[in-house]
């Protein structure tokens, strides 16, 4: 008897037969299936399936000919690719996915729901949210133009050449967050990063008002899944990706900033940290959002009760496994030159940008920050494995904040 797990439904007018071991069972689970009704039928199924479209036809030959299409198809498709569905031609609307495909056919557009599991104490969108966003829309984006392997988000090229994507580097601006229920567009896109790496960019918005929430920009580069190196971009590949690039960015920054390495003497460590088998992705290793998480729980619960993340830049050196032990380390950094500049100038006078300083707080756009010199404005961090007789680097990253508003008490 086949196992729960080997039960799946087989929808209106598709033949499927199972490739059971007893003949008498594939005549069976072909008689069994309907054709003229409108209802549909599990069965059960082992690995690999007969699969053939027909039309329902209302008459009396329609099982029999069914029966006999599937005798002689010849066509071996997986459970699991009856089950994805993964489209091999471009498709311009995904109704599933809330998603379309803009930018003269090579973006991508997707509106998606603020759920009450992605938000905080607050109600806003968590970090690790947004960023669990921006990696599903960017997936989608590749499931919708047909270049989609069974890999995490690899092209059929890729798939050949046995490549996966990683991140080498990600920033992320965010000037609101969304809060739960809310509506929100995310646009994204592609462009040519170098001669073997691909740049990603994002855009979120308001679906109601416009308003831009945040902006993001990636660089991916690829690696062989086996030898776990990195490795240049196949020609076949390049011919894949390159009519969908943009020359378009949702942060211009040309030069970052060097982030610098942070040494065991840094101010917050937390040691001992262990991969769960939750944190794994599909490529075996510790998904690149679960590394913010580690960063976050070095700063102290007082600080992130009152701040919100604007900015966090993230430099990916090596992965990370399930068998690795991580340490995190982070560095505050005092408010810097904005606040001297800002007290230079006499209280109550305009400034750049429609800011005003009054009483040691900048007002501006709604937005309330305080200029307490005691308080960080940022921190630099570090992930690294901790090793028998050294440590390497898995990430740096560096965080940049602002004192958190209540937007009830602006307007009232």
């Amino acid at each position: 008897m086949a196992s729960i797990g080997s039960y799946f439904s087989c929808s209106i007018g598709t033949i499927i037969r199972c490739s059971n071991s007893r003949d008498d069972d594939h005549q069976q689970n072909i008689n069994s299936i309907k054709i003229n009704g409108n209802s549909s039928t599990s069965f059960p199924c082992l690995d690999k399936v007969d699969f053939f479209m027909i039309q329902s036809q209302r008459n009396n030959n329609s099982t029999t000919a069914a029966a006999s299409a599937v005798a002689t198809a010849n066509l071996y498709i997986s459970k699991q690719e009856i089950r994805q569905n993964i489209p091999t031609k471009k498709q311009l609307v995904d109704p599933f996915r809330q998603g379309l495909i803009i930018e003269e056919g090579v973006g991508y557009r997707q509106t998606v729901v603020i759920r009450s599991y992605e938000v905080g104490p607050d109600k806003t969108a968590t970090i690790e949210s947004i960023l669990n966003l921006l990696q599903e829309t960017a997936l989608n984006h590749v499931w919708m133009s047909g270049l989609l392997g069974d890999g995490f988000g690899a092209t059929h090229g890729m798939m050949k050449n046995n490549l996966i994507w990683v991140v080498s580097r990600m920033q992320l601006q965010i000037d609101y967050y969304p809060i739960w229920g809310e509506v929100m567009e995310i646009d994204t896109w592609v462009g040519a990063s170098g001669k073997n790496g691909m740049r990603r960019d994002w855009l979120l918005r308001s679906q109601a008002t416009g308003l831009v929430f945040a902006r993001a920009t990636s660089t991916w580069v690829m690696m062989n899944r086996q030898t776990r190196r990195l490795s240049k971009m196949p020609d076949e590949v390049r011919a894949e990706i390159s009519p969908w690039f943009i020359m378009k960015q949702a942060i211009k920054d040309d030069t970052p900033e060097k982030i610098e390495k942070l040494n065991d003497n840094a101010k917050y460590v937390k040691s001992n940290l262990k991969p769960k088998r939750s944190d794994l992705d599909m490529n075996q290793h510790v998904n690149n959002v679960k590394y913010v998480r580690w960063m976050l729980e070095t700063i102290p619960d007082d600080f992130l009760e009152n701040h919100q993340l604007s900015d966090i830049v993230l430099e990916y050196r090596r992965e990370c496994s399930s068998s690795d032990v991580v340490q995190s380390l982070s560095e505050p950094h005092q408010v810097g030159i904005l606040e001297s500049e800002l007290r230079n100038n006499n209280n109550n006078i305009s400034l750049l940008n429609g800011f005003s300083l009054s009483n040691g707080i900048i007002e501006g756009n709604g937005i309330l920050q305080s200029l307490n010199p005691a308080e960080p404005s940022s921190y630099t961090h570090l992930l690294q494995t901790k090793g028998n007789t050294k440590n390497e680097e898995i990430v740096r990253g560096r965080t940049i904040w602002k004192r958190k508003f209540n937007p009830m008490k602006l307007s009232a």
